[in-house]
């Protein structure tokens, strides 16, 4: 029940409920001629995988916080990572995820859809959704930049400030197990902010124009699905 464990349970809950929001119904397409979704569910399944989406990658933001606690003031880690600050973190990044998630989404379905109605995507993701807009798109690639920025690059400098102050705290570690020991448990939180954070921010970064659908696709399944698939497979092995 300490903290870190605290949190990793979130996480396994997140990845269980985003990729059940579009994993299910890709499958079921894959098996069946019909492969249409009604445009009240393709706005909720956008809607939802946004905010859980944006959720996590906050998460992984409050997770690096809380291994930078451990390794650099670990005497006094139980009092400051405490029960109260963990759950109103979690609440942060929920409220964070709602809101991101309810701008982005407002903003796509504010656009006439008045053309073809087939997605080249296995689910209704902002971009993809986008590509069939009979309108201007520059504004929403401006504030999927802006969102972006906040959502995904944020919390990816915050991490990356946090993991170079981890490793120097580290390298002052005498001993050399010691050393390993603290490397290890790194490794496991490092290898799944990459696989997740990176395919995202190019999705979500780059504008309308420049997109391709087929690797548009590949990047949505490394965060959608594998990532998911891996992050209980790496946390198992570094336990």
């Amino acid at each position: 029940h300490t903290p870190m464990y605290f949190f990793i349970g979130v996480l396994s809950m997140l990845d269980l409920s985003y990729t059940t929001t579009t994993v299910p119904q890709m499958l079921a397409h894959m098996a069946s001629q019909k492969k249409t979704i009604s445009f009240a569910s393709c706005v909720a399944q956008m809607y939802i995988f946004l905010v859980l989406g944006i959720t996590e990658s906050w998460l992984f933001a409050i997770m690096s916080i809380d291994r930078y606690v451990a390794i650099c003031h670990p005497l006094r880690y139980k009092v400051i990572m405490s029960p109260w600050l963990c759950g109103v973190m979690v609440i942060f990044c929920g409220l964070w995820g709602v809101i991101s998630a309810l701008v982005y989404t407002v903003f796509a379905m504010r656009l006439p859809y008045c053309g073809p109605n087939k997605i080249n995507h296995f689910f209704c993701e902002v971009p993809a959704v986008l590509k069939l807009a009979c309108a201007d798109t520059s504004v929403n690639d401006r504030v999927d930049f802006i969102l972006g920025f906040s959502v995904i690059l944020v919390p990816l400098s915050l991490i990356l400030v946090i993991y170079v102050n981890i490793f120097i705290a580290i390298l002052r570690i005498r001993s050399s197990q010691g050393r390993l020991k603290a490397f290890s448990t790194r490794a496991s939180h490092i290898t799944v902010v990459t696989m997740f954070c990176v395919p995202a921010m190019v999705m979500y970064m780059k504008p309308g124009s420049e997109a391709s659908p087929e690797e548009d696709k590949k990047l949505a399944l490394f965060y959608n699905v594998i990532s998911a698939f891996f992050n209980p497979i790496i946390y198992s092995l570094r336990n």
